[in-house]
């Protein structure tokens, strides 16, 4: 019973740490537009030579331009899509 309620509360803080960390990364989008259309010229770069903004090119710069974990680039990379540059695919 002990051990149970240990594995929940562990839970419980990792996924608050996890959607704490999303919020950030929404909010860094917000905050710093020159970013978020930077990556979105490269996205459009990277379309016009037929890749995908969701391919491990377009993360791996996301993830390199903005120090972030593989998890987080592709999380700010859909955060980006979505309010700056919603026709990249």
């Amino acid at each position: 019973m002990i051990k149970n309620s240990l594995y929940f509360s562990l839970s419980l803080i990792l996924g608050m740490n996890f959607i704490y960390a999303q919020s950030n990364l929404l909010e860094s989008v917000k905050k710093n537009p020159k970013n978020a259309i930077e990556i979105c010229n490269k996205f459009k770069e990277l379309n016009k030579k037929g890749i995908s903004a969701s391919s491990d090119e377009a993360i791996n710069y996301v993830l390199m331009k903005n120090e972030l974990s593989p998890l987080n680039a592709e999380i700010l990379s859909i955060y980006v899509i979505g309010i700056h540059c919603p026709n990249v695919i």
